[in-house]
């Protein structure tokens, strides 16, 4: 790839992730996803593990679980927001019709979104560790990698609303709001994944986040499924991506056929 293309390239990445910031800027709703709701569900499941005596690991478990559900809500919602927005404008059919590739699109904000979801990381982990006595157990570059690791997850589910709407229109706006909750769910947020029935054990194998939180967990001393989850989740992320990618393409194609495009703009 030639410097033009690339800069090229980079350029559209970032006007996307312009975009979500001048769109959301001066919404209070982001505000409130980013600092208030997060700090809520850690200090009210916090209080509850102090109410139920449990031990300093255990509240430790719970606490990364809240942690990542926060961080992968907030960063997920700015990817699902290259549709959602427009489609509230009545202006889908604007940047769908745009020569700009759709990986361009849901990076560009993908990186809004990992910038808000890292500072409410930051701020969950010091009112953690201020409230409760929660201290960071591992390496930096272990941290680091949990901290993509759930990045990655969150672009995952963001482009998979996309495809939603893409796909079911206005119908699968519920999506935007409750899908990474339901994701958790299969993933041990709050619960080993070993104590899940079939066939939910391995629905939340499949996923990359389950994974990841083993990773974090192992420092505190928890057992994993499997010895490397890290490995496991960087595999299962990266085809996972793969894969929607083509698909969120191939819907983008689809809707323009179909006229979807233009009945979400009307």
């Amino acid at each position: 790839m030639s410097s033009s293309s690339l800069q090229k390239v980079l350029s559209e990445i970032l006007a996307f992730a312009y975009r979500n910031y001048a769109l959301t800027k001066n919404e209070f709703y982001a505000i409130f996803e980013m600092l208030f709701w997060p700090m809520i569900s850690l200090i009210s499941v916090g209080l509850l593990g102090e109410f139920l005596y449990l031990e300093k690991d255990a509240v430790a478990f719970i606490i990364i679980g809240v942690i990542t559900l926060s961080v992968i809500q907030i960063a997920q919602i700015d990817v699902t927001y290259v549709m959602l927005l427009d489609m509230w404008s009545m202006s889908l059919k604007y940047i769908i019709v745009t020569p700009t590739p759709f990986y361009r699109m849901v990076t560009g904000a993908w990186l809004f979104g990992s910038l808000r979801g890292f500072i409410s990381l930051v701020l969950l982990i010091l009112l953690s560790a201020w409230l409760f006595g929660f201290t960071l157990s591992l390496p930096l570059t272990a941290m680091a990698a949990f901290v993509l690791g759930i990045l990655l997850s969150a672009l995952l589910i963001g482009i998979f609303n996309c495809i939603l709407i893409l796909v079911f229109g206005r119908r699968a706006e519920i999506f935007a709001w409750t899908l990474s909750a339901i994701v958790m769910l299969f993933c041990g947020i709050y619960y080993p994944i070993t104590i899940l029935p079939e066939p939910f054990r391995t629905l939340g194998l499949l996923i990359p986040i389950t994974h990841y939180l083993e990773f974090f967990r192992s420092f505190y001393g928890f057992q994993t499924v499997f010895p490397d989850p890290l490995a496991i989740a960087i595999v299962e992320t990266v085809t996972y991506l793969a894969l929607l990618l083509v698909v969120a393409e191939i819907s983008m194609l689809r809707a323009r056929k179909t006229g979807l495009v233009l009945k979400l703009s009307d």
